[in-house]
């Protein structure tokens, strides 16, 4: 059941800021957007993937490299229309 949890976890925080992405894609538009959100997700991911690197977890591994990209993603995309 842990295991299931800790999917779950992985899952929203992974992609939490999906909808923000879509938001700016279909508005095209940022102005209103923090830029320091998907920053400090980035820095946390890029965080958590060194640990997961270092302590040699798949599933950390995984789960914050996909966060970060995403959390990137975010920045670029606000960036692009602000």
């Amino acid at each position: 059941m842990k295991d299931v949890i800790g999917y779950i976890a992985a899952f929203f925080t992974t992609f939490a800021l999906l909808p923000q992405i879509a938001r700016i894609w279909k508005l095209k538009e940022a102005r209103d957007i923090s830029m320091f959100m998907p920053l400090m997700i980035s820095i946390g991911s890029t965080l958590w993937l060194i640990y997961g690197i270092m302590i040699g977890e798949a599933p950390v591994v995984i789960a914050n490299a996909i966060s970060l990209f995403v959390s990137l993603l975010t920045i670029a995309v606000a960036a692009k229309y602000r």
